[in-house]
């Protein structure tokens, strides 16, 4: 049996393990400095909780070329491998897409619907955050912290004036986006919903092969 097959389950990964093992699916790779420096602890102690989880073959490291010739530490980087995947949070998406299956097979307006009344409960709830921040960034800040709770692992990112950009790290119903077009097109529709003052527009897609989805936010200029 490989180290693969013997991945622990999430719960059961000390509290250290599991915060560096989500800080570094937040990032995409890191070294073991950035994410010391990330966590708040030591690098040594960021070494220990890598080289764990790369036994465990949940991480994967990558020798970098040195900055210069007269360091003598080389440099990693690392990354989560497909093996920690299961690790995040999914929804229970076997159960869900069966689920949808029998109400596809009865009835496919209905299947629709649902997608539908899944995205405006999420609209509502969202409305009611959004409406104490008054600035676009708030709200690009405060949606990227609902979707982090939602289990997307969300971060949000300005890129220059007026430009914002959402990235979910993790796709928490997985299962589902694969199958069912709607739920990708429903995350669209609730991100544009609840930002009518900007244009959205999806620019990194998990489901097309990208390692994140991310959502570049523009604010649009106010009719006069």
């Amino acid at each position: 049996m490989t180290s693969t097959d013997q991945a622990p389950a999430a719960q059961t990964l000390p509290a250290g393990r599991r915060a560096v093992l989500y800080a570094l699916r937040r990032r995409g790779d890191a070294s073991a400095e950035q994410l010391a420096r990330q966590l708040g602890m030591s690098v040594s102690g960021a070494r220990q909780h890598l080289g764990a989880l790369a036994r465990d073959g949940l991480v994967e490291a990558t020798e970098m070329p040195a900055a210069s010739p007269r360091r003598g530490r080389r440099t990693l980087r690392y990354s989560v491998t497909a093996a920690a995947d299961s690790l995040f949070p999914k929804a229970y998406g076997e159960l869900t897409n069966e689920l949808l299956g029998y109400v596809a097979d009865s009835d496919a307006s209905l299947l629709n619907d649902l997608f539908a009344k899944r995205r405006q409960h999420r609209i509502t709830n969202a409305q009611a955050r959004l409406a104490h921040r008054s600035s676009l960034g708030a709200k690009v800040e405060e949606l990227a912290r609902i979707l982090d709770e939602d289990g997307y692992l969300a971060t949000a990112e300005k890129l220059r004036p007026g430009v914002w950009c959402i990235s979910e790290h993790n796709c928490a119903i997985w299962a589902v986006a694969q199958r069912y077009g709607q739920a990708c097109t429903s995350e669209m529709d609730f991100i544009r919903a609840v930002l009518p003052e900007a244009s959205v527009e999806r620019i990194l897609h998990m489901v097309a092969g990208a390692p994140r989805c991310a959502y570049e936010i523009k604010a649009v200029p106010a009719q006069s």
